[in-house]
């Protein structure tokens, strides 16, 4: 059964085992009921314990249920007989108390949990709000200001800091049962309070609290609702009655549960459950990565080594000489510095992770390493030699990895004997923070290094893609088309201003040409020389970024790329320069031509990328359309709330898509075979993804 009971004395456990994760399905909401009813009726149970068998308590909404009416009994009507019951409950906490689980949770009289357990109501990052009291009981309990961080965050407290909050009212370092005991029977005795029957908080700071909160999630939720939404019903809580309250929050969650950004935000949620998932690898063992190294300690190679420190991996670094190392292993510390300076780490962690860590300049002090990831210059000579000298000095089944971003794995590989032991994974910077990983397996590559480089993504807590070998791979493929087409606009009057604004309210966190100034031009130019020089049609792309790089304007860096920079300010600020250099391009004209508005500049920019992402589907470079969905949302900044690129484009409708591509009557855009397939047969993208 999924509810047990189980008489203790005066007590009665009752047991949750609806595994995985105790997920609040029907059953269970029927149980906890039917369990309610069953212990009120019993004279000689003074109190309840709610335990949950497994590896967590109730972790939230039974992911089955998404997107589907709701089934009774609802969970707002369960946690009332929880809260309303004459007899006390106590929540033993373990594991996860998310969501759904949380609600419960404060649904009961007291709460005990095990150090480690995580609580936290999560819903904004699914497109809703708490939709059973969350938003109604958290303030009552722990006080507006940390209810409303928390719930806006999505991010969940551990059990220490959940104590402090007043949210569990006690921590243990074992199993939580014997504690909740003990609580159940001491509030026996003297029954708490509701929180349903206690007093309305108040805000800190006086009457401005609400609008100085709302002004900065304006600022900051691009265009979510959610968040928004949970702030209204966080206010209204606080200023109306409870029932009122209650009822205000339900019909709130029910109906951002069918809105096109819940709807897209659970397809991010599922999408990123798969991700890794690989039927071909069935069975198959990954190649161990116990002992790691990496090549090359610059930007990237230090991002490489503090994720693989964190998730506490041995990893050895190799430089060419010992300033390069010395320089490598001090940026690793700064890594680890700024991460205890800001509180994200503890001095305590951050020195168990240095422990991890090791340097040399001698390849043969790899010779023990299970996985050496090569992070060195974006140069085909440099990463052969470095490659050849591996191959030399590693045993037996260690496997080669390099971190290039567009250069073919093959050509790199070829440096081998053991091309089968050769893979890519593509980080982005900085390794450290960003959570996609592309995985890039060659032809000759075994199955088990290519489920090791899988479950090294998972390791690293890193959504893991696996991606086909083709210039660009998935990301900077779509990238390159994104760029072209942003200075495209640029030749037809539009500025970088406008074009960066206009997709900053679509969601992105930055503008193209932002992100170019913060990166580096110099990138994209040396992408570009190296496809002219192979000859590719790709290459001719970008006259006005070859005139900022000739002018010595290679973005933040120098001072200037896109905008201009002022010392100590990192804000773009428009520049006179690019200006003129926009205008000597296009030449005089005797009036300019009008400005775009921001839906016109997202509708010339979009379909391009979209009919790309078919492109790569269709070469099979990518595997399912969700693979492209993440690539963009985790390594690029596409909002999340919007799907991911082909997603969204489900949403906006695939005949349209084709439509503006069709309207361009450009020999550049000219619609995929596999995007008129699909608008012929009537489907979309997401059709793709079970194939």
């Amino acid at each position: 059964m999924v509810v047990t009971l189980t008489r203790d004395g005066d007590l009665m456990i009752v047991t949750v085992d609806n595994p995985p994760v105790n997920a609040l399905s029907q059953a269970l909401r029927q149980g906890l009921l039917e369990a309610v009813a069953t212990i009120e009726g019993d004279p000689a149970v003074r109190a309840a314990v709610l335990s949950c068998a497994g590896r967590t308590f109730i972790a939230g909404a039974d992911a089955r249920e998404f997107g589907a009416p709701p089934q009774p009994p609802h969970l707002p009507d369960v946690i009332a007989a929880l809260e309303g019951a004459t007899k006390p409950w106590v929540a033993a906490l373990h594991g996860s108390a998310l969501g759904g689980g949380l609600e419960v949770a404060l649904g009961c009289a007291g709460r005990v949990a095990q150090i480690g357990s995580r609580l936290g109501l999560p819903e904004v990052t699914l497109g809703v709000i708490p939709g059973a009291g969350g938003t109604v009981r958290l303030p009552r309990l722990i006080g507006v200001d940390a209810a409303t961080d928390m719930i806006l965050s999505g991010e969940p407290v551990d059990a220490t800091r959940a104590q402090a909050l007043g949210l569990v009212d006690v921590v243990t370092t074992g199993d939580p049962l014997p504690q909740a005991k003990a609580r159940a029977r001491a509030m026996a005795e003297a029954p708490p309070i509701p929180l349903s029957q206690r007093p309305r908080p108040t805000p800190p700071g006086g009457g401005t609290f609400w609008d100085d909160r709302e002004a900065r999630l304006r600022a900051k939720s691009g265009g979510q609702d959610a968040p928004l939404a949970a702030l209204a019903s966080l206010r209204r809580a606080v200023e109306t009655p409870f029932p009122e309250a209650m009822a205000g929050e339900r019909a709130t969650f029910l109906a951002l549960r069918n809105s096109d950004q819940a709807a897209a935000l659970r397809h991010v949620f599922f999408a990123e459950r798969s991700a890794g998932s690989d039927s071909t690898l069935a069975g198959v063992t990954p190649r161990p990565f116990t002992r790691c190294a990496v090549v090359g300690g610059g930007t990237m190679g230090a991002g490489i080594i503090a994720a693989l420190l964190e998730a506490g991996l041995s990893t050895r670094l190799l430089e060419r000489d010992r300033t390069a190392l010395d320089q490598g292993l001090t940026r690793v510390d700064g890594l680890f510095d700024a991460a205890v300076a800001k509180g994200r780490l503890s001095p305590d962690a951050a020195q168990a992770r240095r422990a991890l860590l090791s340097g040399t300049t001698e390849a043969g002090d790899l010779a023990d390493r299970d996985l050496v990831i090569e992070a060195v210059f974006e140069d085909l000579e440099v990463k052969r030699a470095v490659f050849r000298t591996l191959d030399g000095v590693l045993k037996p089944g260690a496997v080669m990895a390099t971190n290039t971003s567009y250069l073919d794995p093959r050509d790199i590989a070829a440096a081998t004997s053991r091309p089968d032991s050769v893979i890519g994974l593509h980080f982005f910077s900085p390794a450290h923070v960003m959570k996609l990983l592309e995985v890039i397996p060659l032809p000759e590559t075994a199955p088990e290094v290519l489920a090791m480089g899988l479950a090294l993504g998972k390791a690293l807590r890193k959504i893991p893609v696996r991606a086909g070998i083709r210039d660009g791979f998935i990301g900077n493929r779509i990238l390159r088309i994104h760029r072209r087409e942003a200075e495209r606009l640029l030749l037809e009057g539009c500025t970088p201003a406008a074009v960066d604004a206009a997709m900053r309210a679509f969601g992105f966190p930055m503008g193209p040409f932002e992100a170019q100034d913060l990166g580096g031009l110099d990138i994209a130019r040396f992408d570009r020389e190296r496809l002219a020089q192979a000859g590719s049609p790709a290459a001719d792309w970008a006259p006005l970024g070859d005139a900022l790089c000739a002018a010595g304007r290679l973005g933040q860096k120098t001072g200037g790329g896109w905008y201009d920079y002022r010392p100590g300010d990192r804000r773009p600020h428009p520049s006179p320069t690019v200006a003129e250099i926009i205008r000597a391009r296009i030449g005089t004209k005797d009036s300019p031509p009008p400005a775009l508005a921001p839906q016109a500049i997202q509708d010339r920019l979009l379909p391009p990328m979209v009919n790309e992402g078919f492109h790569i589907l269709e070469e099979g470079i990518a595997h399912r359309p969700r693979d492209i969905d993440l690539v963009e949302i985790h390594g690029y900044g596409f909002p999340r709330w919007r799907g991911g690129l082909m997603a969204h484009a489900d949403q906006v409708g695939l005949a349209g898509i084709r439509a503006a591509l069709l309207s361009r009557a450009d020999p550049l855009l000219i619609p995929s075979p596999l995007l008129d397939r699909l608008v012929q047969a009537g489907q979309t993208s997401a059709d793709l993804d079970g194939r």
